[in-house]
């Protein structure tokens, strides 16, 4: 690199200390070079990961191995009603994707616990954790075979109040987002068993 002078290094860094003094005192100028800057990093570090032979998922859209495996995933009925939302939301999930076949079932077995904790000095519980644990399976309708077994989890904290309804209330929504949570980490790890499968062959 050639040698600059301090005068030359100033009027290099002169722009941006003109930027700067126009973005001063200017908070909408701010937000939108900020705005600006997150919008651009996301595509940065795509252009990152494309340069090092990363590809997403659904490289090849609809028609891509990992599409076509969701597609042919036929979600068994689920007990309970954590059951009921985790079906809905795998169904959803797959369902967009799906081309009406059905070459696997997935078998999904619930644990869903509330344990309270935080306790008071007359023992009287503050807190609660509502956990709800995933045990599933793919097993290939054709064969019978179980090609994948794994778990997934989450869990969500509820505060006591007073109001029992309102208590009741909140453990419902954290079941609601426990299970959306659930469903996704199944579909992520159905894409990634997909992806193996078609690399393989």
């Amino acid at each position: 690199m050639p040698f600059r002078s301090p005068a030359q290094a100033g009027a290099h860094l002169q722009p941006a200390q003109e930027m700067d003094s126009r973005l001063r005192g200017k908070p909408e100028l701010v937000y939108r070079s900020v705005h600006m800057k997150r919008l651009l990093l996301p595509l940065a570090l795509l252009a990152t990961l494309s340069a090092c032979g990363m590809k997403p998922l659904y490289s090849n859209g609809t028609q891509g191995a990992v599409s076509t495996t969701l597609g042919d995933v036929a979600v068994a009925p689920i007990q309970g009603r954590a059951g009921w939302l985790v079906k809905n939301a795998l169904d959803d999930k797959l369902g967009a994707i799906g081309n009406g076949d059905q070459r696997f079932r997935l078998q999904v077995v619930l644990d869903d616990q509330i344990t309270g904790f935080g306790l008071l000095a007359n023992d009287q519980v503050t807190r609660e954790r509502r956990t709800l644990r995933a045990r599933y399976q793919l097993v290939d309708i054709t064969s019978g075979e179980t090609v994948l077994d794994a778990t997934a989890a989450s869990d969500a904290g509820i505060d006591i109040v007073s109001s029992e309804y309102a208590t009741i209330a909140a453990e419902n929504r954290a079941l609601e987002n426990l299970s959306l949570e659930i469903a996704d980490q199944i579909v992520t790890r159905l894409s990634l068993f997909a992806r193996e499968v078609s690399a393989a062959q």
